[in-house]
């Protein structure tokens, strides 16, 4: 961990983590070039990640009713830098706007307002998300989704353990300056998954086509997080 105090906490809860193969060489114009587009067996993966998060809120600030929870989905690939594997996203929409604004501020995120729906019913997540800030490109996912298995931990050197053990995200400002922002939390308690994706638009706005094939599915309940602040590590 970061030898410096961490500045924001959350939870994250139902998440699916839903994965396909892509060729690197799609994400390669997508991506500064001064981060390493990471594969698996010579495959990049792209991840559509819908969750929620609850307690959101800086260092020694109480969560504060309607503005701590709300729902999020993400679309992301893997990279390095410096030997340190993370995440870089190509969106982030979320169903709270003063979220959206900070997350754009501080973190250099292409975050984005959306009408999020969840539910739980009979054990199962009942998922949809529309974008409301279209102005990059609609995108729109809708599933139901649920775990199908007993909560395991990654064993190091498994794909499964390669997508999900990260510690840091990267981004980058519109001048093209790289920045590194690190996370903590405990192992990922994954447990295999089942999905039922009815819609998913997610990966047309950044220009990338999935392949028709089933995706690599995951499921995680809870993880508690915290968060540093930003460090620039490339002038791009």
């Amino acid at each position: 961990m970061p030898d410096r105090p961490w500045v924001m906490a959350m939870r994250w809860h139902d998440l699916l983590f839903a994965h396909w193969p892509v060729d690197p060489a799609v994400l390669r114009p997508l991506i500064p070039a001064s981060l390493q587009i990471d594969t698996y067996d010579g495959q990049a993966w792209i991840g559509v990640v819908p969750f929620r998060m609850t307690g959101v809120r800086p260092r020694f600030v109480p969560s504060l009713p309607g503005l701590s929870a709300f729902a999020e989905i993400n679309v992301r690939t893997y990279v390095t830098m410096e030997e340190k594997p993370g995440v870089w996203f190509f969106s982030l929409d979320a169903a709270n706007r003063l979220a959206v604004r900070a997350a754009r501020l501080s973190y250099h995120l292409p975050y984005y307002f959306a009408q999020i729906a969840v539910q739980e019913k009979n054990g199962r997540i009942e998922y949809e998300s529309t974008r409301r800030h279209t102005a990059d490109g609609e995108a729109h996912f809708v599933a139901t989704y649920a775990p199908i298995g007993e909560p395991y931990h990654a064993t190091p050197g498994t794909i499964d353990h390669w997508l999900v053990e990260r510690y840091c995200l990267y981004s980058a400002d519109g001048h093209g300056r790289v920045y590194r922002g690190d996370i903590h939390h405990q192992p990922w308690p994954l447990q295999p998954a089942e999905a039922d994706i009815r819609s998913n638009t997610m990966t047309g706005p950044p220009g990338i086509s999935l392949p028709p094939v089933a995706p690599l599915l995951h499921f995680a309940r809870r993880l508690h997080v915290v968060a540093w602040k930003l460090q620039f590590v490339d002038s791009g």
